[in-house]
């Protein structure tokens, strides 16, 4: 079996090439092989895996099953779909991981843009640097020992002011930039605990990660739901899917007081799951019968607090990184045109 997993761009398409062909009334395994017709033998990770679901559907399989033997897909989806498969809302529930997984898409590329953009300006500063320490600077101080015998001991000190500054600032940003591939590296080798452990004590990248949890949390129940699932039996099988700690801590809490017999979203509200209004919007919507609708529109607005976030705290380091390589450049350029500028004095 694959180990590789289809990305939630692909895992959305699939889910919604299906359910518009269930939509029309086509059966699973006819829609599995136009699937197969369709992408034709490109190669792809998908491509390569329809052959196989096909034979599964067509010796009488499920299609949660077919899936899962693939290997390709997220268990989140195989489990899903199997809940979907049997409480009859198969439908339903793929429309619902369509929507999830594209929504999982853009957050994923709003992060990813986050860390790319700070990432290239501390290359950029550390480039900057290294050409002033081993060029600019140099070439200033030749000739201004030339000209006044000892750089040290005349007034044109200040290059050696402007050399400690940089030294400082390019130790500084080295040391930032091998945080940050130390961090990728955990990140992409499954150490996503240690890393998120160091986030979580940065105010607002801990938010960033406390609303993606949320999120998650939010799809995952809307959609276990609609499958027919139980409240509380959704909730538990809602907690694995925020792939947050400080979230699943406060969830299981939730769930120890539905189990006492509070509804989920006075369980929540209690557990101060959500900011007050969510809360609020939680606890009017299962009064009115609405808790599936008003899921839906609380992941809505939890999505686009994850991305408002993110764009924040984008404008938060956009300026500083462009600040310091601003300082860092001007202090020294102006270092070494101060003895120019004394001696000009002089002359004049």
């Amino acid at each position: 079996m694959s180990q590789k997993k289809l990305d939630n761009l692909g895992v959305s398409a699939f889910c919604e090439s299906m359910a518009m062909m269930a939509q029309s009334g086509i059966q699973t395994d006819e829609a599995v092989s136009l699937l197969q017709s369709s992408h034709g033998s490109s190669g792809g990770l998908l491509e390569g895996a329809l052959a196989g679901m096909k034979t599964c559907v067509d010796e009488g399989e499920p299609l949660s099953a077919a899936m899962e033997k693939s290997g390709i897909f997220p268990d989140y989806a195989v489990k899903m779909i199997r809940a979907g498969e049997t409480s009859g809302h198969l439908e339903n529930i793929l429309f619902r991981l369509s929507r999830y997984y594209a929504e999982q898409k853009t957050i994923s590329d709003k992060l990813r843009n986050a860390v790319t953009y700070p990432a290239a300006m501390l290359a950029l500063i550390i480039v900057v640097l290294t050409v002033m320490l081993t060029m600019v600077l140099p070439s200033f101080k030749e000739v201004y020992e030339a000209m006044s015998g000892s750089l040290a001991a005349s007034s044109y000190r200040y290059i050696t002011w402007a050399y400690v500054f940089c030294w400082i600032a390019l130790g500084v940003m080295i040391l930032l930039a091998l945080c940050l591939v130390v961090g990728l590296i955990l990140w992409k080798k499954g150490r996503r605990s240690a890393v998120e452990a160091v986030l979580w004590k940065i105010p607002i990248t801990a938010k960033i990660l406390e609303s993606m949890g949320l999120f998650r949390f939010t799809g995952a129940l809307g959609t276990f739901l609609a499958s027919g699932r139980m409240q509380d039996e959704a909730v538990l099988d809602s907690i694995p899917m925020t792939d947050c700690a400080p979230v699943e801590k406060k969830l299981k809490e939730v769930a120890a007081s539905m189990l006492d017999g509070h509804s989920i979203s006075q369980a929540a509200y209690d557990a101060e799951l959500f900011e007050p209004l969510y809360g609020r919007m939680l606890l009017a919507g299962e009064r009115s019968g609405n808790l599936e609708g008003v899921l839906g529109k609380l992941t809505e607005h939890l999505e686009q607090n994850c991305t408002d976030l993110v764009d924040r705290l984008v404008a938060v380091v956009d300026p500083l990184l462009s600040g310091v390589l601003m300082v860092t450049v001007g202090l020294s350029l102006l270092s070494v045109m101060l003895p120019l500028i004394g001696m000009m004095s002089s002359i004049g």
